[in-house]
């Protein structure tokens, strides 16, 4: 985590909070650490993951229920398959 800044240092540690097989919002997570307006920055944080097996960023998701973006190799095929694994 060497380099992030402080808001993306708690984005990381609030969402490896969110359990196996379940989700939150870009929103929810923002809200979460206490800026419930800051969506688009956890998504810019999400972006930059250095380490999406430790910080699963595949479990967060646009509130319309739409899946939003995957900067691992593969996209959001990739994120769709991690998700499916976790559901069982």
């Amino acid at each position: 985590m060497r380099g992030a800044g402080e808001f993306a240092r708690r984005i990381y540690t609030e969402l490896r909070r969110v359990k196996w097989g379940e989700m939150v919002t870009y929103g929810g997570l923002a809200a979460r650490v206490g800026n419930p307006s800051a969506a688009r920055a956890v998504g810019m944080v999400m972006a930059k993951n250095p380490v999406p097996l430790i910080v699963p960023c595949h479990r967060v998701a646009r509130s319309d229920g739409g899946l939003g973006g995957f900067s691992a190799p593969g996209g959001v095929d990739f994120k769709k398959t991690m998700l499916a694994l976790e559901r069982g």
